[in-house]
């Protein structure tokens, strides 16, 4: 009869992936953190430490509001305009290139995270990714929210307002989508922070 092998704590409760994790420490840099939560989007670059992660530079989507965002914190657009700002913020630090920890999460092509991915890499920080990872270019630049709300207004408004209901709220009209995500990523790559 084999002996019983407890699972540690953190990977009992699904926190921490140990394996993943030991193979981006190995790695020698930085690791860059991604949290998409049903509201917001928030990423930090650490240094791993045996005392604990070091953080080194962190940006929150809601710091996109003061740079004249007005569309969703957590759209695929805007991971990759929060990605070109994380990126920013990080090479201010110090930071030149870094690894993607995903921690128990699974990476999704063509997800959020790839998107925020991608605008950290446009920034200038090196992060290992192929480009078959990334979303589209139509997706990234907020064009086909701008084609589905342009299309569901016209054929269902009830549904239109009820779907988009929070933008309209706050007094954005989601077929401006591509305008938007143009004017805020000149903001943030004209230096802004």
């Amino acid at each position: 009869m084999s002996p019983y092998v407890p699972l540690l704590r953190r990977r009992r409760r699904g926190q921490t992936d140990y394996r993943a994790r030991r193979r981006a420490i190995a790695s020698q840099k930085p690791l860059l953190v991604v949290r998409v939560s049903n509201k917001n989007v928030s990423s930090q670059f650490v240094k791993p430490s045996a005392k604990g992660d070091m953080v080194l530079s962190s940006a929150h989507s809601r710091e996109l509001i003061r740079l004249g965002w007005h569309g969703s914190l957590k759209s695929t657009p805007a991971c990759y305009l929060l990605g070109m700002l994380a990126g920013k913020k990080a090479q201010a630090k110090g930071v030149s290139e870094a690894v993607l920890y995903m921690g128990v999460l699974p990476f999704i092509r063509g997800a959020r995270m790839a998107a925020f991915v991608k605008g950290a890499i446009e920034s200038g920080v090196q992060i290992p990714m192929g480009e078959e990872a990334f979303p589209s270019a139509d997706r990234l630049s907020g064009k086909t929210i701008s084609e589905y709300a342009t299309t569901l207004s016209s054929e269902d408004a009830k549904a239109y307002s009820k779907k988009f209901s929070a933008l309209l709220k706050s007094g954005f009209d989601p077929k401006g989508y591509p305008a938007q995500v143009e004017k805020t990523k000149a903001a943030i790559m004209g230096g802004k922070k």
